[in-house]
């Protein structure tokens, strides 16, 4: 094993995202303090490449990992006090659920460096490499409620171990980022919709326009933004000369309409779990959101429960929840992949 630090390492991963428009690479370690795991994590962005459309084409996102997966991979190792690739004693890739062209490049490259370098192969399933993000920062014990919600997933869990998830509902139609996008694209704000729509709500006035909470005459957790999505483009309409306020203003109403949709359904999510949990769990990139995080800590500390929300910089997507999704793995006896693993673009918690 590889002397990093003062401490001997245990394990040390090499591990590849590319699930969508982040081309990742990481080298993590299984060290005791949280502050000695990861030892490199390095994210090429495409957010100038997919801005000028509003979202992520998926073609465009492929060719751009095809291009970087390389660099990143190199300048992981290279910031990792210069490691090699025979240093490394793991490499893991996501192998899904994501965009499929991204997750190939990602999982045919771990899986050639594994062939030629006679290394064991990890496929990692990318909503658990959410779900277990705040273990690798923080000391949480199982079992917790976690609420994933990024661009292109929201789901709530409750985690009783690694491998072991109770999924208790997810979105019908589009993810909370998703949302986010769409209705920054409708006021002609920049894309990534979240950063975007939270500055602007900061100057507007939330209770302008009205929202009709969604799923509250259906049973469970489950969530649904198309309908909040649809008033905002009416209440856009309405407005004959649209202005700077009323962007403000509207950005500010779906916000807090989002937001209190989103925590009416943790509390219903935290009813449907088994263990009534002490640990609360945000991951995923809608995970920076202030908002959300002020209403969701509100709720935890009204139920005597603890809200965990990792660094900014590791609830987007990142290499280092891949790898650190490896190790837990490993530590739990869940074993290797083969090299004949198929990319999974849809591939939920429940499978594994």
């Amino acid at each position: 094993m590889q002397q990093l630090g003062v401490w001997q390492a245990i394990m040390i991963v090499l591990a590849i995202e590319s699930s969508c428009d982040e081309t990742s690479a990481a080298v993590i370690q299984d060290a005791e303090n949280p502050r000695q795991r990861i030892v490199s994590n390095v994210i090429n962005s495409q957010i100038e490449t997919h801005k000028r459309y509003g979202g992520v084409i998926p073609e465009y996102a492929a060719r751009r990992h095809m291009d970087y997966i390389d660099v990143v991979i190199n300048e992981a190792l290279r910031s990792a006090n210069n490691l090699t690739i025979d240093d490394v004693d793991v490499i893991a890739a996501t192998a899904g659920p994501g965009l499929i062209g991204g997750l190939l490049v990602g999982t045919v490259t771990a899986k050639t460096i594994a062939l030629m370098k006679s290394k064991p192969f990890m496929a990692i399933n990318h909503l658990e490499g959410h779900l277990l993000t705040v273990r690798l920062c923080c000391e949480v014990e199982f079992p917790y409620l976690v609420l994933l919600a990024s661009g292109g997933h929201f789901v709530f869990a409750e985690a009783l171990g690694v491998g072991d998830y109770r999924v208790l509902g997810e979105t019908l139609d589009d993810a909370a980022g998703e949302a986010f996008d769409k209705v920054a694209k409708m006021l002609g704000l920049e894309y990534p919709g979240g950063p975007s729509i939270e500055k602007y709500a900061k100057k507007g006035d939330k209770n302008r326009f009205k929202y009709t909470m969604p799923m509250q005459r259906r049973d469970g957790c489950d969530a649904s933004f198309s309908g909040i999505k649809t008033a905002t483009k009416l209440h856009i309409e309405y407005i004959s000369d649209i202005n700077e306020q009323d962007r403000y203003d509207i950005a500010a109403s779906f916000q807090n309409a989002v937001v209190n949709f989103i925590a009416k359904q943790t509390e219903r999510a935290y009813a449907m779990t088994k263990t009534s949990p002490k640990n609360i769990v945000l991951s995923g990139g809608v995970a920076a959101n202030l908002a959300l995080r002020e209403v969701l800590a509100i709720f935890a500390t009204k139920i005597g429960a603890n809200l965990f929300v990792p660094p900014v910089s590791l609830c987007s997507d990142n290499a280092a929840m891949i790898g650190w999704c490896a190790i837990e793995r490993i530590r739990a006896g869940h074993g290797f992949s083969g090299l004949d693993f198929k990319t999974k673009p849809k591939w939920g918690l429940d499978e594994l």
